[in-house]
């Protein structure tokens, strides 16, 4: 039985320069919007934190300090 990774969010752990994928999948979802993010277009994380950022924006609103 073929598995397709269309359609399922991938696990992934983030690091500095990268990121490895832990569970396949076609997809992360955004920390701050929800939204979902193709694993091709993924451009913004936090290592510290784990989550990924749909764009530069969000990702600053999520690690400016209040």
């Amino acid at each position: 039985m073929l598995v397709s990774n269309s359609d399922r969010p991938a696990r992934l752990h983030y690091m500095a320069n990268g990121f490895r994928v832990l569970t396949p999948g076609d997809h992360v979802v955004c920390a701050v919007s929800g939204a979902r993010i193709p694993i091709e277009l993924l451009r913004y994380w936090s290592v510290a934190r784990q989550e990924a950022f749909a764009s530069a924006h969000l990702a600053s609103e999520a690690l400016s300090p209040r």
